[in-house]
């Protein structure tokens, strides 16, 4: 294949996994402490495998490494390690606290940044922050057994980084073919003295031979002083080829002796290459030959000194492979920026540019290959004895069989795939990849994924946790954007997700409105933490509750099913009665969320003019819990327009619904404006009538309650002063919070009670622009409520995308709002750290500071979005 082949032209390769996408960053950055690594007794996860142990335990179910690159399988793994000749430990893996050692939660304490990413991965960089000193593991987990009223204690609040005394260390990939990968790292020493490095390129394979007889164990050997060789049944031959430094060979098996007390099954296992660096012991074999290998450079470098170190991974032997490395190199960065040149408008200030870049390049390294076969999990494979197990974890979803390259939240706090999490994803990565972006969408609709009752997986600690129905959102907002892109409509794609989502459609009708009122209860929904209490464990005295969320989104998740039924029925008039059938289901959502029960009360407050949840108590009472959240906004998003033309030819639709909206005009009087279009011909169907949007959006855009500088606040700041109480059979409260949650109901991750939440923001403003569409200039709005300020719906909507933006933006002084407050703030002050981003989880309601995982770009990449859209609707 040619090596000079665009970025666009690479994407558009069919069977892209055996082609340009072959090879990636598809390593997760921390296996260890995760469930599927967890044979404990008791399910303790974090402790089973943890930081420690790591290094001299073979993995089952993945790998990690510190900007690393595998193949699409996970066979053969390439990745550096570092040592900076005073660490007890080689740095192979990034360092963090699990939930019960941080005060805040599981929490990353390192320094690190996904630079830039192809879609196709034919040019990634990373950046890794390696201290001089050495590393202050102990520190970090003793200053973090903290009160949750104290903030986390941070990497940069240890001596570590102190007088510039750190190396950075880029690791750059490069592909020649999809089998041929130029690796290229390079160390700067950034203190003003000399410092020595040891720089170590690990290539090893995953132990997959171990639990699969079938597959015999692969083979890597040094066939000379600049190449090992790489054998597998699984991925044929590779070379590795390098041109200076010592060949390290072991196993890639588990150092029994160490971690069991009992004698090792092989000699020279995976600890042996750090106990031979680290300790001078006789650790690696002699023979150089094993499963595991690195080839270890000393390096001594002056102030301010930079080195180099080439390798190359090519499935042909290559008689010199430095001849074109280092013009490879160069073509595939051009090829970088001109295909992000030609996605990012030069109309865009520089600076947001940057942004997006950044956002869309962490999105592509949080790619991760994940596999996890529950059965075999939970009862062993063939051959294998049954693990010893009093939490049987997952048993339900004995089905789940998951082998697959997927878009993780965040690669070290989130090394798994969380179903709404990723449908966020894809809105975004449509924008660099439609091809994966439909992929990976699909994928969890497969019969491996989905159970065979219909619900989506919702993450590995337990994947019969309820996410919000936003996977039907994702589907419609990917299809529209790649047919406005492309000009031509993926009907098969929507077709294959549209009979997916029927079924996962019916789960939620069954499972979660057992009444049959058109009422449902999600539980946890991802949002529960701006609960009065914890939604999936409800306090004595309650029989049940009706959720304005959940309800919320199912009439959304009706609506976008029936905008692709209609949408198919173009071509296919058979689904002109499912669209009838989602057009009812709306309305009686619509219906059932302003009538409940006997006494007519409603998730609406006439009073509040907000919606809230409603809890049903033992002694038949009803009460609403009055909490202001975002809970209810949400209502907000069940908003859809459709053109008059989309109904022209559909006869059958027209009179069917005719005849509803005929017999019930009560159901139909509650919907905003599906009898009569606009001038420009569309309709409006949304939940939401004029006047509650109106009164919705004072309290929305008010900035005492919801606005903030930085967005819209999770909860109303309003709580600050008047915090809920609800009392029965015990006593449960919330206050508006700002920032992390001093909560401790949902193990120290409580989250939600007040940050700024990019993802909800993001489908806000979307709402915002839908309504616009229709009411047009006609209608306005304070913004802020109460400045005598009035601005249409587009024009909010880019007033919440600035604020979202001036997150990202230096301010005069060159400071990033979401770094510490700090006035010698490293990200400000020093030139190496100050052009480098993090894509945090949630931002502080008042100050924006960012707070929670530190690079969960999956959903706040989009910003991204919000930067390309506020350039189509200035």
């Amino acid at each position: 294949m040619s090596q000079n082949v665009s970025e666009t032209e690479k994407l558009a390769v069919a069977d892209n996994y055996r082609n340009w996408k072959k090879w990636g960053p598809y390593l997760a950055e921390r296996q260890w402490g995760t469930v599927r690594e967890d044979y404990s007794h008791n399910g303790h996860a974090w402790d089973y495998i943890n930081h420690d142990r790591a290094r001299s335990n073979a993995y089952r179910w993945g790998e990690e490494g510190i900007g690393g690159f595998c193949d699409s399988r996970e066979i053969l793994c390439l990745a550096p390690a570092f040592w900076n000749g005073k660490d007890p430990i080689l740095k192979e893996r990034l360092f963090g606290l699990t939930n019960n050692q941080g005060n805040h939660g599981e929490d990353v304490k390192e320094l690190y940044f996904h630079q830039v990413s192809t879609p196709t991965h034919s040019y990634n960089k990373y950046l890794y922050k390696y201290p001089q000193t050495e590393f202050p593991y102990a520190e970090l987990e003793a200053k973090n057994k903290r009160s949750r009223e104290e903030p986390e204690y941070e990497l940069l609040d240890t001596a570590a980084f102190n007088n510039n005394a750190y190396f950075d260390c880029f690791i750059e990939y490069a592909k020649a073919g999809p089998d041929d990968i130029l690796m290229k790292v390079t160390v700067v020493n950034r203190a003003d003295k000399p410092a020595e490095i040891h720089v170590l390129p690990h290539l090893w394979f995953r132990n997959f031979w171990k639990h699969n007889k079938r597959h015999p164990r692969p083979h890597l050997e040094s066939i000379s002083e600049n190449t090992i060789l790489s054998k597998s049944s699984r991925n044929g031959v590779y070379y590795l080829y390098h041109e200076s430094g010592k060949q390290l060979l072991c196993e890639n098996e588990t150092n029994n002796e160490r971690l069991y007390h009992v004698p090792n099954e092989t000699a020279y296992v995976k600890d042996g290459i750090n106990n031979h660096v680290v300790n001078g012991q006789a650790t690696i074999n002699p023979e150089k030959f094993g499963t595991k290998s690195a080839i270890w450079h000393h390096f001594e470098l002056k102030a301010g000194e930079e080195k180099s170190i080439r390798i190359r991974l090519s499935n042909t032997i290559l008689d010199n492979p430095w001849k074109d490395f280092d013009q490879l190199f160069e073509l595939r960065k051009q090829e970088c920026e001109t295909f992000y040149n030609e996605l990012i408008s030069t109309k865009i200030p520089k600076e947001q540019q940057a942004i997006a870049k950044s956002a869309f390049s962490g999105l592509l390294w949080t790619k991760q290959f994940y596999y996890y076969d529950v059965h075999k999990w939970l009862f062993g494979g063939p051959g294998e004895n049954h693990p010893n197990r009093v939490d049987r974890r997952n048993h339900s979803w004995q089905h789940l069989n998951n082998r697959h390259v997927i878009s993780m939240p965040d690669k070290w706090e989130y090394p798994w795939y969380a179903a709404w999490d990723l449908a966020f994803h894809m809105a975004s990565f449509v924008e660099i990849d439609p091809y994966f972006a439909k992929q990976q969408l699909l994928l969890v609709l497969q019969e491996n994924y989905m159970h065979p009752n219909g619900q989506i997986p919702a993450y590995e600690w337990n994947f019969s946790d309820v996410n919000p129905p936003v996977h039907s959102w994702a589907v419609w907002t990917v299809y529209e954007k790649d047919k406005n892109r492309t000009g031509t409509a993926d009907i098969p794609f929507l077709e294959k997700a549209f009979q997916k989502l029927l079924i996962n459609f019916t789960w939620w009708v069954n499972q979660k409105d057992k009444s049959g009122t058109d009422l449902f209860e999600g539980g946890f929904l991802g949002l529960d933490n701006i609960g009065v209490f914890d939604r999936n464990h409800m306090p004595k005295g309650i029989k049940k509750m009706q959720q304005a969320d959940a309800t919320s989104w199912m009439a959304m998740f009706s609506l976008n099913m029936l905008r692709m039924a209609l949408e198919l029925s173009k071509t296919n008039e058979l689904y002109e009665d499912i669209s009838v059938k989602f057009f009812k289901h709306f309305i009686n959502i619509a219906w059932a969320m302003h009538h409940i029960g006997k006494k007519d009360l409603s998730l609406w407050d006439d009073q509040d003019s907000f919606y809230y949840d409603v809890v049903e108590m033992s002694d038949g009472s009803t009460e609403r819990l009055k909490v202001r959240s975002l809970v209810g906004v949400i209502p907000m998003f069940a908003v859809e327009i459709m053109h008059i033309d989309l109904f022209k030819d559909l006869k059958e639709f027209q009179k069917q619904t005719n005849e509803i909206i005929r017999t019930r005009p009560d159901l139909a009087s509650l919907i905003s404006n599906i009898e009569e279009s606009n001038k420009d011909g569309n309709f409006l169907f949304s939940i939401m009538r004029g006047f509650r949007l109106e009164h919705l959006l004072k309290r929305l855009l008010d900035e005492n309650e919801f606005l903030s500088d930085y967005g819209i606040r999770s909860l109303s700041k309003y709580h600050k002063d008047h915090p809920y109480i609800f009392g029965t059979e015990g006593h449960h409260q919330i206050q508006y919070e700002p920032g992390e949650s001093r909560s401790g109901m949902f193990g120290g991750n409580s989250n939600w009670r007040g940050p700024i939440w990019m993802p909800l923001n993001y489908m806000i403003i979307q709402s915002l622009r839908k309504y616009y569409t229709f009411y047009g200039d006609t209608y306005v709005y304070e913004f802020p409520t109460g400045s005598g300020v009035k601005m249409n719906l587009k024009q909010i909507a880019n007033e919440l995308t600035k604020r979202l933006i001036a997150l990202f933006e230096p301010d005069e002084n060159g400071k990033f709002v979401y770094h510490s407050e700090d006035p010698n703030d490293v990200f400000t002050n020093e030139e190496h750290f100050n052009k480098q981003h993090f894509f945090y989880e949630f931002f502080d309601g008042d100050t924006g500071k960012g707070l929670g995982a530190s690079h969960q770009t999956g959903w706040t990449a989009l910003i991204a979005n919000l930067i390309l859209e506020l350039d189509m609707n200035q």
